[in-house]
């Protein structure tokens, strides 16, 4: 029977992951226990499959809430990927970190004295390898590969004209300086194709061990 020195219950988000730093050190041997299969559906890869992907059941759980009461007692559906990166592999590839005063809240109200935005800062930086280049608040080195949203639209044009006239304002970069107004979202792409966990962090490590045989799926 074989020995590892971790076993990874599930090869989502998380654990793709974990897998990827735990893999930083050459002498452990990792095992990835996943559901789902690999990820080798061509509508994961190509972003403008997304619907394909989000819909096929055989990559995802397809949940429901049980009866909300403030919803009329209806069942919301619940989206999870089963799949090598999980629901990185499925979801719609928004990239957004949220509004920094969320994690001074967190900090100032919740005793969480580590989490401030400052504090998380780096750490969004360091994951993260913008098409916008490395500035004070982008990473250009990290394994998840960041896009612009940049597809071309007249109704996206109007629609970011129509911000500062209704007051709601614009923004360039909602993960940069101003993180309030108008803006196209930011996608986990690169290169044209979809940049989910498994990619960004799980594929790299497998490659780098295979050689050894320290790592399994």
């Amino acid at each position: 029977m074989k020995q590892f020195d971790f076993v990874i219950v599930g090869a989502g988000s998380a654990g793709c992951v974990l897998a990827n730093k735990l893999g930083e050190d050459l002498n452990n041997k990792i095992l990835v226990l996943e559901a789902g299969p690999m990820d080798y559906n061509l509508m994961i890869h190509i972003p403008a499959g997304v619907y394909k992907a989000y819909k096929n059941p055989k990559i995802n759980w397809n949940y429901w809430s049980e009866d909300e009461p403030e919803l009329f007692d209806r069942n919301i559906s619940i989206p999870r990927g089963k799949v090598i990166g999980g629901s990185s592999s499925i979801n719609s590839m928004v990239y957004m970190r949220g509004h920094p005063l969320d994690y001074d809240r967190w900090q100032s109200e919740c005793g969480l004295k580590d989490w401030s935005y400052d504090q998380c800062l780096p750490y969004f930086k360091a994951g993260e390898s913008s098409d916008r280049g490395e500035d004070l608040w982008r990473g250009g080195s990290g394994n998840l590969g960041v896009t612009k949203g940049s597809f071309d639209n007249p109704l996206f044009d109007a629609f970011e004209e129509a911000g500062p006239q209704s007051g709601q304002g614009y923004s360039e970069d909602l993960n940069g300086y101003n993180p309030e107004g108008i803006a196209r979202f930011d996608a986990t792409r690169k290169n044209g194709r979809r940049c989910s966990a498994a990619i960004a962090h799980l594929k790299p490590a497998v490659s780098h061990f295979s050689t050894k045989a320290k790592f399994a799926l």
